[in-house]
């Protein structure tokens, strides 16, 4: 029954389209029970690359072509997807690939988006600046409120409006 199914599948799309499905389906029924581990840990998340260096990949694994070298250590990304020790993630620009989880860590950082932004002594409009911000700049994420988070950039610690930078989720509360 299988091979009439090839059979019928390879005069559908042809042979070289068959043959990378079954070489497909073999793999996956050859991986260990661990591929499908779960983290327990929510997806989407927001994780911070580990390495000077990451390549993401077109897929979950060294087979798959590099399509993004990350080259910013502590920089923000989200988890968009996972697979065995693989993760799918996605900066703030919009270019996402598969990494190891070994480039990322579980630290939380935000990068700074738009127009320069002032860095606040109290998560309040009126609060006196303590720095300007460019766009582009990575912080360390501390903790948020509804309005506002508190963070370090470049060693000066103050406030940002969530609507100033890319790194939480509407309504996530960072402790």
């Amino acid at each position: 029954m299988v091979a009439l199914g090839v059979r019928r599948l390879r005069e559908a799309v042809g042979s070289a389209v068959v043959a990378g499905i079954v070489a497909a389906v073999l793999s996956c029924a050859s991986q260990p029970a661990a591929a499908a581990e779960d983290t327990n840990l929510p997806i989407p998340r927001f994780v911070t690359l580990r390495s000077e260096e990451a390549n993401a990949r077109t897929g979950p694994g060294t087979q798959y072509p590099i399509e993004w070298r990350f080259m910013r250590r502590g920089m923000p990304v989200e988890i968009t997807a996972q697979f065995s020790q693989w993760r799918k993630i996605r900066d703030w620009q919009g270019a996402e690939g598969w990494v190891h989880q070994s480039l990322v860590s579980g630290r939380r950082a935000i990068v700074v988006t738009g127009i320069p932004r002032i860095l606040r002594r109290r998560a309040a409009d009126d609060a006196s600046p303590v720095a300007q911000v460019e766009a582009g700049v990575i912080g360390r994420l501390m903790e948020c409120d509804p309005g506002w988070c508190r963070m370090e950039v470049q060693g000066y610690r103050g406030w940002l409006k969530r609507t100033e930078f890319w790194g939480v989720y509407p309504g996530e509360k960072v402790e």
